[in-house]
């Protein structure tokens, strides 16, 4: 058998989850979850939360592949949700001071997170886009 088992993958419309089921996410696994999260962005997911409820141990291996992840998502205009209850993960975590990661509980908060912040940006384009059309080249369209 492969090592490819070290997480289980869940899509969703709008978001997947990468279920880690490895007890550590450090430079034996990382490049499993770099190679996950390319295959999700290829697949167009902006949303991707990284559940670590089973995983005790991270390593500078697993912080790098964090912070890659969340910069992918991020750019999207997505959330990268890493889900943990383990202090030491957490603090491992907020240590690195990723920008923009999300660091959440359970895969529940994350979900609710990701719809959140799908509604702020709707919210945001549609006001952009109200903008444009007072002054922009779409101004006038009603009347050919």
């Amino acid at each position: 058998m492969s090592n490819m088992n070290s997480f289980q993958l869940e899509q969703n419309e709008s978001y997947a989850v990468i279920d880690w089921k490895a007890e550590q996410l450090g430079s034996i696994n990382s490049e499993e979850l770099e190679n996950a999260i390319r295959l999700l962005f290829k697949k167009d997911y902006a949303n991707i939360i990284l559940n670590l409820s089973k995983t005790a141990e991270l390593d500078g291996y697993g912080v790098s592949a964090i912070r890659k992840g969340t910069k992918i998502c991020t750019n999207e205009g997505g959330l990268f949700v890493v889900v943990t209850k383990h202090e030491a993960i957490a603090e491992r975590l907020d240590a690195a001071k990723i920008d923009h990661l999300t660091l959440l509980n359970t895969v529940q908060e994350g979900v609710d997170a990701i719809y959140l912040n799908d509604l702020e940006n709707e919210f945001q384009d549609e006001d952009d886009t109200e903008g444009e059309s007072e002054y922009g080249d779409s101004y006038g369209d009603d009347y050919d």
